[in-house]
């Protein structure tokens, strides 16, 4: 990797601006002063796209779909539950007709008994009764097993309808945060933009212009930091280094391994 360097280095890869690498600026010089301008602009822009991230992708965003997919998920379990449960319930009623029309025919035959005074009919209805006590007897054991079926599916479904109740009351806590977090965003960025045209308006357009071309693929300005350029984090080598203190001090120069606009300072360490 050092060979490599000094290498593209003695090559003369690093140039003021507008050179080989930019040509169709053409040459850019710009006084110090204007070219601090650009660490301003560089910050702003910085916060300006963490601003427009944080709108496009609030926090709560991926737990508010993870939510609407759980939700229904338990809506279609719920539906299932409902469904069994409105079958037992179906059943139930089928069984507390039969149960009713059994007593009624039980109390019938009951009043003809008793109202008979002829032995052969009186040991039929006597008969028919004995059966209808034992068709009773089913028909109440098994609505008693139906009903605490229903009373089980009743429970399952009140279950289920109160974990979506909790989901959906989530989603409806995390939603109204997360439009919080886009209308703050929004208005950060309104007032980052604000700023920015108050900045940018006292910058020269061709240097702005040599800006926002390197901004298009990354940092479009960086302060050059005790020999390390602050938009890649790389430290210039020794020739890269001469050839900077050469430049004259209006001179618009590039990193040469990120190509932003290096500005140095008292802190460059030339």
């Amino acid at each position: 990797m050092g060979l490599c360097r000094r290498a593209i280095a003695c090559s003369g890869r690093w140039r003021p601006h507008g050179n080989a690498r930019a040509g169709r600026f053409g040459s850019v010089n710009a006084s110090p002063n204007d070219q601090k301008k650009l660490l301003e602009v560089a910050d702003l822009d910085a916060r300006l796209r963490q601003a427009e991230h944080r709108r496009a992708n609030p926090p709560q965003a991926a737990r508010i779909s993870e939510l609407a997919a759980e939700r229904n998920a338990k809506s279609h379990e719920l539906s299932g539950l409902a469904g069994a449960r409105d079958d037992i319930q179906t059943e139930l009623t089928r069984l507390e007709s039969d149960v009713s029309m059994a007593e009624s025919r039980r109390d019938r035959d009951a009043a003809r008994l008793a109202a008979s005074s002829n032995a052969k009919d009186a040991q039929a209805l006597e008969s028919e009764l004995a059966s209808l006590a034992r068709r009773l007897s089913e028909l109440e054991d098994a609505e008693l097993g139906v009903m605490e079926r229903l009373e089980q599916a009743d429970a399952d479904v009140a279950t289920a309808q109160a974990l979506i109740d909790q989901l959906t009351a989530e989603g409806a806590q995390l939603t109204a945060e997360g439009k919080a977090v886009v209308a703050d965003a929004t208005t950060l960025i309104e007032a980052l933009r604000r700023d920015r045209g108050a900045v940018t308006q006292g910058i020269p357009a061709d240097l702005l212009a040599a800006y926002e071309a390197h901004a298009v693929r990354g940092a479009g300005a960086a302060l050059l930091q005790r020999k390390t350029c602050l938009g890649c984090n790389m430290e210039l080598s020794g020739t890269d280094l001469q050839q900077l203190r050469q430049a004259s001090n209006d001179a618009v120069v590039n990193c040469p391994e990120c190509g932003c606009i290096l500005v140095r300072t008292e802190e460059s360490g030339l």
